[in-house]
């Protein structure tokens, strides 16, 4: 099985029009692998959503020590090292409508796809998608 989404051209530091709308092409992709069933599932559980907005707080955590702005190109950025880190780790990463459903199946999920869903829990809040 092939990760499709680690198949994206490398985002430069440079905010080109190309660059922001490829990133923005990523979080839709991973809006749709994880960021929806996820975010629906946190809203429907006090407890998940309190383990999304820890996420989200690392993602801005990491992003400020890296001085980078919580744009469309670096949480597509902080999104592909999260799924390398997955693969890397043997871990799966679901395609669109794959992603679990109940919060329980959430909360018992791996680390890396709270995580994402944080990503896109950022990147809708930001208006970026």
């Amino acid at each position: 099985m092939t990760n499709e989404f680690l198949t994206f051209a490398p985002i430069s530091t440079a905010a080109t029009a190309p660059n922001l709308a490829s990133s923005t092409a990523q979080l839709d992709e991973m809006m749709a692998r994880v960021g929806v069933d996820g975010l629906v599932a946190a809203f429907a559980d006090p407890g998940l959503l309190a383990l999304v907005d820890q996420h989200a707080s690392a993602v801005r955590d990491a992003l400020a020590d890296a001085e980078r702005e919580p744009d469309a190109e670096a949480l597509a950025a902080y999104a592909r090292s999260v799924v390398a880190s997955a693969r890397r780790a043997g871990r799966y990463v679901p395609a669109a409508g794959e992603a679990p459903v109940r919060p329980a199946e959430w909360l018992a999920g791996d680390w890396h796809l709270l995580r994402l869903v944080a990503v896109c829990y950022l990147a809708e809040s930001f208006g970026l998608l």
